[in-house]
């Protein structure tokens, strides 16, 4: 083995070494290390409503959400939800398709409705205020979700939470024929889940 050589081995081991204390004094935040969650659709549900001369309510029936920490922090949690416009399901199928076109859901171009949260404030021991970006019609603005969380520290429980958006901020400004509808529609999502993996969530 030639001089350059012992060199070489010696600066490997030298960043070998260096690299293990590194990772004892900071450790990086791994997967393990944060808790995961597993959302159960078929458990759960989102819904709408909307006030109009005719009621107006309904649900979507496919879509996903997920529930990642990046410690065990509760607030640290980032809620996303992707739904399938075009599953909309109010129980007519004339409301559905008239949501389903292009004044409203416009599902042929848009086929997703997003949310999801940027900010996690806790204001009492099972509230929180969730701030977020909500996408609808490719148009996405700031909105509000409230939530109820229930089961805590029990590895299991669920999510109930409510949000208000204008249909008009979203182009949704037509109506539909003989029925007069609100500007302001409500959804309610409800999320039943369990922790896969992971700690505990911190909720002191």
């Amino acid at each position: 083995m030639t001089i350059n050589q012992d060199k070489a081995t010696l600066n490997d081991m030298r960043r070998a070494i260096l690299c293990l204390l590194v990772s004892a004094v900071f450790p990086s935040l791994s997967r393990g290390q944060a808790p995961v969650f597993e959302i159960t659709p078929a458990h759960s549900s989102i819904k709408f409503d909307v006030k109009a001369s005719v009621d107006i309510a309904g649900k979507f029936d496919k879509w996903d959400a997920t529930l990642k920490f990046t410690s065990p922090e509760e607030t640290t949690g980032v809620l996303e939800i992707t739904i399938q416009a075009a599953s909309v399901d109010t129980g007519s199928g004339m409301k559905n398709n008239k949501l389903k076109t292009k004044d409203f859901f416009d599902v042929e171009q848009n086929p997703v409705i997003t949310f999801k949260s940027t900010k996690i404030v806790k204001t009492g021991h099972e509230t929180y205020e969730v701030d977020g970006d909500f996408t609808i019609r490719g148009v996405s603005n700031p909105e509000k979700m409230t939530l109820t969380v229930s089961g805590k520290g029990t590895g299991s429980g669920e999510i109930k939470g409510k949000m208000v958006f204008n249909r008009k901020d979203y182009g949704m400004n037509k109506g539909i024929p003989f029925i007069k509808i609100a500007d302001y529609v409500e959804v309610n999502i409800h999320l039943k889940g369990k922790r896969v993996s992971g700690p505990p969530l911190d909720l002191s």
